[in-house]
């Protein structure tokens, strides 16, 4: 049996709640296992070896509740690093009710959100940033998600930050030591090799904090709105990328009064395609004129924009001057030239001669759609995403990084204005500070409790 400090018993359905054929029900902490003991009838289960399965039922008295496997685990061989057991029971609700309810009449309490994860943390299982990755990985709805929240769970953003954190260290016990000898003005801090240090450290906080419009299009998916005229086919391209009648596709100008929305994932990246209402100057209709204010509203909102052309019916004047005021908006968009199969060749000649980067479609034939995917790829630096070996997705950790690296900013004009120890040591202090946070080498109990009470019960 262990000996060091455990928590008092918890215990929570670790799958969905419902009916299913298989419920996972976890317990960790102190006497969990003689807890669970009383009520379990096969082997007994406080002689086990760790890691070791079970088969018995669990028995209320005399009643059988159900037939279950066990798995036991003792500490520190637990994802909590406490003594734990996990139970695979039938996910009837009412036997998951019962199950529970009996365990917590044996003295286990309900576990609060997230409350095995934050034990695995406090218990040094792993740290704050990996800690949050649990849940993004449970959250992953995309192979690239999944891919940074594993590498993040792994402890690769973490090993980056505790590497800058540790080049950090070294000058800021300097700075403090110079504190103790005000009086003599002697200096252990040489401050140009300082000033190196930051300016090497600034690099790649740079860079991470640079990586998080990655990170969030990975984790959110990519906001991709279909604008347009009235009638250029924006419905039907979101009905072929999603290869569904998702919208409703009509002659009649106007049709799409609000913003309809879908997901399509691309080669692992999830995008979010907004359907809006047309685009045009005047409309009686007070309707149609509430859906294209949304339109403009959303376009401020995205991180792609395709503009759809009806090039059976359209101008090169009227598409140059679509053209400048896309250019204008500073909106980034994607030029997509629709109905091409009903297109003049004079005009395709035209738009290919002066306006480069078309993809040139027919959403009703389904014409050139692959084509479309590989830019939208391109628009979103999928490259990056191979190409950078940490990404940042956690808007507290951008928040960290960014504060981070102002206190270091700080630090470089305190230098070339020989700026006083103390103060200097302050700043040094403060970006020592928002890195360990992201870690949880800094951590508060506000922190801590606003973090883990957003994970689901159970993890």
């Amino acid at each position: 049996m262990p000996t060091h400090y455990q928590a008092p018993p918890i215990v929570a359905l670790a799958t969905p709640p419902g009916s299913s054929a298989i419920a996972v029900i976890r317990l960790s902490g102190k006497e969990v296992i003689p807890i669970f003991n009383k009520v379990f009838h096969g082997k007994d289960l406080t002689q086990q070896a760790s890691h070791t399965l079970h088969f018995g039922t669990i028995r209320d008295g005399e009643t059988v509740l159900d037939e279950v496997l066990v798995s036991v685990f003792w500490a520190p061989k637990s994802f909590t690093k406490e003594d734990a057991i996990e139970l695979s029971c039938h996910g009837s609700a009412f036997i998951v009710q019962q199950i529970i309810q009996l365990l917590v009449r044996h003295g286990a309490r309900l576990a609060k959100p997230g409350e095995f994860t934050q034990r695995a943390f406090l218990n040094g299982r792993f740290d704050l940033a990996q800690a949050e990755a649990v849940a993004d990985l449970i959250a992953a709805d995309s192979a690239a998600a999944h891919r940074t929240a594993l590498q993040q769970m792994r402890g690769g953003f973490s090993a980056e930050i505790k590497q800058l954190r540790a080049q950090l260290v070294h000058f800021a016990a300097m700075l403090e030591l110079e504190l103790d000898f005000a009086e003599e003005d002697v200096t252990f801090a040489d401050r140009g090799a300082l000033i190196t240090l930051v300016q090497e450290l600034l690099t790649p906080i740079k860079r991470l904090i640079e990586s998080f419009s990655l990170g969030n299009v990975i984790k959110n998916g990519v906001p991709t709105v279909i604008a347009g005229k009235p009638n250029v086919g924006k419905s039907t391209l979101l009905n072929a990328l999603l290869n569904e009648e998702k919208a409703i596709v009509s002659d009649i100008p106007g049709t799409t009064r609000d913003v309809i929305e879908a997901t399509l994932n691309i080669e692992g990246i999830n995008f979010r395609f907004l359907d809006t209402a047309g685009l045009r100057d005047k409309t009686s209709d007070a309707i149609e004129a509430i859906g294209i204010a949304k339109t403009k509203e959303q376009l401020q909102k995205a991180a792609v924009v395709l503009y759809v052309f009806d090039l059976a019916t359209e101008t090169v004047p009227n598409i140059r001057l679509a053209v400048q005021q896309l250019e204008a908006a500073g909106l980034p968009y994607i030029k997509v030239g629709n109905k091409v199969d009903k297109a003049a060749p004079a005009l395709l000649a035209t738009l290919q001669q002066e306006q480069k980067d078309w993809v040139l479609i027919s959403a009703a034939q389904k014409q050139n759609l692959s084509l479309l995917k590989s830019r939208l790829l391109a628009a979103v630096a999928l490259g990056q995403l191979h190409a950078t070996a940490t990404i940042v997705v956690n808007a507290r950790h951008h928040e960290c990084l960014t504060k981070s690296k102002a206190a270091l900013d700080i630090v470089l004009k305190g230098i070339n204005s020989a700026l006083s120890h103390e103060l200097l040591a302050q700043d040094v202090r403060t970006a020592l500070h928002h890195l360990g946070e992201i870690t949880g080498e800094v951590t508060t109990d506000e922190l801590l409790g606003n973090l883990f009470s957003k994970f689901c019960i159970g993890k």
